[in-house]
């Protein structure tokens, strides 16, 4: 029995040892100088890879923050013609590189529309959350003053037709950013009676404003406020 058992162990360790050899000859053997496996997530760099221990693992930030010149036309497609907004707005993305004007600009335009809405409907705790000390206390001072003479407002807002930066500086952590918005409106104030007082209810209006929001760099909330309003030309 013991015999057999032998026997059999070397017949397996035999077939073994031929499988092992097949294999290698068909798949080869490793030298040190193979690829690694390619990765379709990797993202390709050029050039050599010398220079400082730690090099490889540089994440290239937006606005050349890992040393790449940054384009002089960065900001031209949220920027108004001839408005100098590149040094306030690259300080802005050197603080936080993850600052995105385009993304900002869309935020401002719906801060907007959310800002006109909410002082047509009264709506102080919107307003409250949307703008800075000072401003709030100039729109609820008007809603107050609506209410005492028993006027109602109503604002449908139709359209924003153009949104543009028009100034953009840092004073410290503070950033603050000056927004051109063109946009058309039907816009009333009703009398306790029923009268239109001033607007019209069925004129859409063009109306544009220039707005400076501002926000404390590196602070936790990412939101900013209004911090300024003017009637634009």
């Amino acid at each position: 029995m013991q015999e057999s058992f032998d026997l059999t162990t070397l017949i397996f360790l035999a077939l073994a040892v031929f499988v092992i050899w097949r294999l290698r000859s068909v798949l080869g053997t490793k030298t040190g100088n193979e690829k690694p496996p390619q990765d379709p997530f990797r993202r390709e760099t050029s050039g050599p890879r010398g220079g400082r221990p730690g090099a490889d693992n540089v994440v290239r930030l937006p606005n050349g923050a890992a040393g790449a010149p940054a384009s002089p036309d960065r900001w031209k497609s949220i920027s108004a013609p001839g408005a100098d907004v590149t040094p306030g707005l690259d300080e802005i993305a050197r603080q936080e590189p993850a600052f995105n004007g385009r993304e900002f600009l869309e935020g401002a335009k719906m801060a907007y529309e959310m800002i006109v809405t909410a002082f047509a409907a009264g709506d102080r705790k919107t307003l409250k959350d949307l703008l800075s000390k000072e401003v709030y206390e100039g729109f609820e001072a008007a809603i107050a003053d609506r209410e005492t003479r028993g006027e109602k407002a109503e604002t449908t807002f139709v359209a924003i037709d153009k949104a543009e930066v028009t100034a953009a500086e840092v004073k410290g952590k503070t950033a603050q950013i000056t927004v051109r918005i063109v946009s058309e409106l039907i816009s009333v104030t009703r009398s306790s009676a029923g009268d239109v007082v001033e607007g019209s209810a069925d004129q859409v209006v063009d109306v544009t404003d220039v707005w400076t929001f501002a926000r404390q760099l590196g602070a936790r909330d990412p939101n900013w406020q209004l911090v300024a309003t003017e009637a634009g030309q």
